[in-house]
């Protein structure tokens, strides 16, 4: 096999945890070269520490990838390219590779949501990009440190609609080698958008009233705003012919009484927290824009995003007045 060079941009939750897991196992490998771009004192973390792996799959010490860097201008032609930043930087790091990939080049963008591979191909229009879900519940310790819990990280991958033929067996092998969860689907949309009315709905009713997805799955009346989102999400879904199940709303139900009574969502703990980049518009804002691209109503989402903005601004406001 050729030689292969991949990066790893951002080394957060899950690009430090599936970025460790590449780094470990290609360590003794010569066909390989990993990059990983990091950003301030993560960078320098690394640069000096390595980067660390807190999880029961990982008794052992430190990686260190063949390359740190902080600029994304410093990133060299590359093979298989992972973006692992939050969404609301993902057109930002797209223009600023996008003259970095070749037609061989392997894009995989390892975040959720149902609009990241129409938004990573407005921007990048060579190479191969693999649409994908992920599941995995790792998070920064400290900088340079990823802890991680539950089990293995997942995931699911399908082929680009643009380009079907593509040879991508080398990077299915590449993350199963490397201790990863990973199943290759021809078409992953249906995996996507079924991991995105759970993510959406739960995400926008417990931010809008800081509630763990027990509680909202326990209130009556949160419960019914939820699966009004849903089925928002359910009607877009089925005039893009995505394939969802028909009992899509009453699978995430159950998938949501699942959990422990006191988990919360991402964007729960964003927004409470006081974060001033969230996952707002990855959520309402995709609904809401497919919704007027298909001409159909979105009246509940569109609610719960003026309340929750409404409530950033009120925080806001009060941290300016104290």
């Amino acid at each position: 096999m050729e030689n292969k060079n991949i990066t790893v941009i951002g080394t957060g939750g899950v690009g430090g945890y599936f970025g460790f897991k590449l780094c470990q196992y290609i360590k003794n490998l010569p066909a390989y070269s990993i990059t990983l771009v990091a950003r301030g004192l993560t960078y320098e973390a690394i640069k000096e520490n390595g980067l660390t792996l807190i999880s029961p799959e990982n008794p052992g010490a430190p990686v260190r990838p063949d390359r740190i860097i902080e600029s994304l201008e410093e990133v060299e032609p590359s093979d298989l390219i992972l973006i692992c930043v939050k969404e609301y930087d993902l057109e930002k790091v797209c223009l600023a590779i996008r003259n970095k990939i070749s037609s061989n080049t392997i894009v995989i963008a390892l975040m959720n949501g149902a609009d990241i591979y129409e938004r990573v191909r407005k921007v990048i229009n060579t190479g191969t990009y693999l649409p994908c879900c992920i599941y995995v519940a790792s998070h920064i310790k400290e900088k340079g440190i990823i802890e991680h819990k539950g089990p293995t990280g997942k995931i699911i991958i399908g082929r680009d609609p643009e380009n079907k033929q593509a040879d991508i067996n080398w990077v299915i092998d590449l993350f199963r080698n490397s201790g990863a969860d990973i199943i290759l689907k021809e078409n992953s949309f249906v995996d996507i958008w079924t991991k995105f009315v759970f993510i959406s709905s739960f995400g926008l009713v417990s931010a809008r009233y800081n509630k763990s997805i027990g509680q909202v799955c326990g209130d009556a009346s949160l419960r019914e705003r939820t699966v009004r989102i849903m089925e928002e999400i359910q009607l877009i879904a089925s005039e893009l012919k995505v394939g969802l199940p028909t009992d899509i709303v009453s699978l995430t139900l159950e998938k949501a009484r699942s959990f422990p009574y006191d988990t919360p969502t991402s964007l729960q703990l964003d927004i409470n927290s006081k974060k001033g980049d969230n996952e707002l518009e990855l959520f309402a804002g995709a609904i809401i824009g497919y919704g007027k691209k298909l001409g159909i109503e979105t009246n509940e989402t569109s609610q719960i995003y003026s309340e929750i903005r409404r409530d950033v601004l009120q925080i806001l406001s009060k941290d300016l007045n104290h």
